[in-house]
């Protein structure tokens, strides 16, 4: 510790963005100033992104904080949050960076400010290694609303890689606590939906192909539920550039939303992204759990902040997860633990994710 400046390592356990986007989220929300030092320590390329830059930025705009070391390549920073204000801000990556990553730093923070917020986010909306903001929207939104906020968000553009250009509006009012969430029973699968897109260059006949062959493999394992995965274009002034993929999701009698997505790229047959999409889903309905693999780690932050005791039951823990859960316990008061669920089936490899939030209030309301 430099005086009261927490110290992170960004090389440890995950050791990507998503360390930076935990810890400095917190640092905001908690008034602790921050030293990450080793971002990005083991990745071919190291340090700052200019998604993980823009995530900054935006971090610092809201709560008139300072930033140091923020520039592309740095592999350490130090931040001093100031107060939240809500208001309109900008985060541009200038790049097919991720708007959804941008959403995941800023989200938690925005809550807690102290008047409502309109985020300008900018980059690419379904980009590699990244939920698509179709995931964000179908099912990221639905099952956070459970902590009892609710959030407005406008897809303006879509942008995919390489050039990005892709804009989207988030409308959050603050909130004065949240509330625990308890996702524990699964229900049985209802529905299944999806969209299958294409935009730019690209013919109809490619979202037809994806979406046929996602059905054809979903049918293989369950054979007795419609299946409903539109194939559509992107109309040409909501999208800017060339892009393709589609994502899945099946919906329970209990709420709970899981899902399977992928996107197309430069040969990459369209019938194998349909199919990778499928196998997804098929898996995250395999192990038992409320919530897939990708939403597990983006409801840690929450659960740690939430008043009282939260409880999800999941697949296989991510070493996504695991890094969450590491920052969100060194940097707040919030205790969990993860405990293998006690089945009926043995075969299922299913986990309770228990957290004692610690409860935060909005000092501003």
């Amino acid at each position: 510790m430099d005086g009261d400046r927490v110290e992170i390592d960004g090389g440890i356990m995950e050791g990507g963005g998503q360390i930076l986007r935990v810890s400095t989220a917190l640092s905001c929300l908690l008034g602790l100033p921050l030293r990450v030092r080793r971002i990005r320590a083991g990745r071919s390329q190291p340090g700052l992104r200019p998604q993980h830059l823009s995530g900054l930025e935006i971090i610092r705009d809201l709560c008139e904080g300072k930033l140091e070391g923020g520039e592309i390549g740095s592999t350490e920073i130090t931040f001093t949050p100031g107060k939240i204000k809500g208001g309109t801000h900008i985060a541009d990556t200038k790049t097919a960076g991720s708007v959804c990553l941008l959403m995941q730093v800023a989200m938690p923070c925005v809550l807690f400010a102290a008047s409502p917020s309109e985020l300008h986010l900018k980059g690419g909306t379904n980009a590699e290694m990244a939920p698509q903001i179709d995931y964000t929207v179908m099912v990221f939104k639905p099952i956070v609303e459970k902590f009892n906020f609710t959030f407005n968000c406008d897809i303006k553009k879509r942008g995919y890689y390489p050039q990005g250009g892709g804009e989207v509006v988030v409308q959050m009012s603050p909130v004065k606590e949240l509330s625990p969430i308890n996702l524990t029973e699964r229900g049985t699968v209802t529905k299944i939906y999806g969209r299958a897109f294409v935009a730019g260059a690209l013919p109809i006949k490619l979202a037809k192909d994806m979406s046929a062959a996602a059905v054809r493999c979903i049918r293989k394992e369950i054979r007795d539920l419609y299946i409903n995965i539109q194939p559509l274009r992107e109309p040409d002034d909501q999208a800017f550039g060339t892009g393709s993929g589609i994502i899945i999701v099946a919906e329970t009698s209990t709420g709970c939303l899981l899902a399977g997505s992928s996107l197309g790229k430069r040969g990459k047959n369209s019938d194998k992204v349909g199919i990778e999409a499928a196998e997804i889903l098929l898996r995250n309905l395999k192990h038992g759990g409320t919530v897939d693999d990708s939403l597990q780690d983006q409801l840690v932050i929450f659960m740690a902040l939430a008043k009282g005791v939260s409880r999800v039951k999941s697949g296989p823990i991510t070493l996504h997860t695991q890094t969450a859960i590491h920052f969100a316990e060194q940097l707040t008061k919030a205790k969990f633990t993860v405990t293998k669920s006690e089945e009926e089936d043995p075969s299922k490899d299913t986990y309770i994710i228990e957290c004692q939030g610690m409860g935060m209030i909005n000092p501003n309301l």
